[in-house]
């Protein structure tokens, strides 16, 4: 549907909010939606920064495994979901995401391509992935990382486990923390502030330290994308997305 991705110009700032709650999971038609606007605002000149957020309770629970593409030809799907998602890396302007409710999975891969993560107290981060028994993707080998240290990263893949917005802010994967319900209006106010400064510093400043981010990650996204198709394939995949589906606790076999 076109409008499940928005856009409104707000002074020198492009909001665009996402509307596929309440979890807003993304497909590649999504992705390509925000990656489109993003690429159009820049060339049109009437933005300097970019705020993006999703409508309802949730950021974003990353690709949807009970339904849609991803219940069909997994491979190709994600494949199309991740040249999409590499496409966001790539864009011009500054990305401030503002995060509510959950950024999970694919969600959390999505609010690590921002240059910023506005969160509250009750906003969660959870790289889910071996819950679900298989390989992190959208990337997460590299911005996770690079945005909170190796062994933060390290413990979040491994453990799965629920970060909440003030250990966020602590790791430095939110950079500002908002009243709960403010996420987006605190965003707003960072893009804004972004926006009224000089451009071509702005622009100069960001290529510096993510020059090379967008090759990075696509080079990442590919081994992420053979590992979680060679693993989708195991006993324990199998376990883990049906027990997320079912909202039960998966025991894993090792197979």
């Amino acid at each position: 549907m076109a409008d499940d991705v928005t856009v409104d110009i707000h002074g020198l700032v492009a909001d665009i909010v996402i509307h596929r709650g309440p979890a807003n999971f993304f497909d590649a038609k999504t992705l390509g939606r925000v990656a489109d606007i993003g690429e159009h605002v820049a060339s049109a000149g009437n933005a300097r920064a970019i705020v993006l957020s999703s409508a309802g309770k949730h950021f974003c629970a990353g690709a949807d495994f009970g339904a849609g593409p991803l219940e069909g030809d997994r491979d190709r799907a994600a494949a199309e979901i991740y040249e999409q998602g590499a496409r966001l890396f790539e864009l011009e302007l500054p990305i401030v995401a503002a995060v509510q409710g959950a950024a999970i999975g694919g969600g959390l891969g999505l609010a690590c391509a921002a240059d910023f993560r506005v969160a509250s107290t009750a906003t969660r981060f959870v790289a889910n992935f071996t819950a679900l028994g298989f390989h992190h993707g959208f990337g997460l080998s590299v911005t996770l990382p690079r945005i909170i240290g190796a062994q933060p990263a390290l413990d979040m893949l491994l453990t799965a486990r629920r970060v909440g917005g003030t250990e966020a802010l602590r790791l430095g994967l939110a950079d500002r923390l908002a009243e709960p319900g403010g996420e987006h209006d605190a965003a707003v106010a960072l893009a804004t502030e972004i926006a009224e400064r000089a451009p071509l510093a702005v622009h100069a400043i960001r290529r510096t330290l993510r020059s090379e981010l967008a090759v990075q990650v696509r080079a990442a996204l590919q081994h992420e994308l053979d590992e979680q198709r060679r693993l989708w394939r195991t006993v324990d995949s199998r376990i883990g997305i049906a027990a997320s589906l079912a909202r039960e606790t998966p025991e894993f076999t090792g197979r």
